[in-house]
């Protein structure tokens, strides 16, 4: 099929990318998040959010949530592959699985600013639900909780009065109902 220069072919429907969140549950032992890494980076896989923490203390297992973009196929290879490490106990795609998960994330945004950009900043985080978690006379230092696209917004309209730097968790996922993930 011939096409004019600069125009690229569009996707087939299985091969447009898509976004997915994936948990893996672990052991918690050193150089388990090495492996997980090491797999994405030696295919060539993107991470866009990582968050990592122990959450079964007395199994001693942690919970990786990763989300990633690739074609269903590459999704598909991620799952797969992460299945086939040692010390990986499950691994569930919270997006591919068509269960009803929960998603957050964390972000500290700090902005500085005097007079109307001051009142302004407090105004847009009383809308957003933002707690001010430190304040001086010339900047603030909020916390958001939520989605990725409110925090998103969040940040784009502080950049307006003074947004001086973002620190952000990633994502914390989990399914609701009653089974483990």
């Amino acid at each position: 099929m011939n096409q004019p220069i600069g125009i690229a072919p569009a996707l087939r429907p299985e091969e447009a990318k898509e976004t997915h969140t994936i948990t893996v549950l672990v052991d918690n032992e050193p150089g388990v998040l090495a492996r997980v890494i090491g797999l994405f980076s030696g295919r060539g896989y993107n991470i866009d959010s990582l968050t990592v923490s122990e959450t079964e203390h007395e199994r001693g297992l942690s919970r990786i949530t990763i989300v990633t973009t690739g074609t269903p196929m590459v999704i598909e290879q991620i799952k797969n592959q992460l299945a086939r490490l040692v010390p990986v106990h499950r691994v569930a795609d919270l997006t591919a699985d068509m269960r009803d998960a929960v998603e957050r994330e964390l972000a500290l945004v700090k902005v500085s600013g005097r007079g109307e950009q001051r009142l302004e900043a407090l105004r847009l985080a009383q809308a957003f639900d933002a707690r001010t978690i430190d304040a001086t006379l010339t900047s603030f230092v909020f916390e958001i909780t939520g989605a990725t696209a409110e925090i998103e917004r969040f940040v784009k309209l502080m950049a307006s009065v003074g947004l001086v730097e973002v620190s952000r968790t990633g994502i914390a996922a989990i399914t609701r109902g009653p089974d483990a993930t």
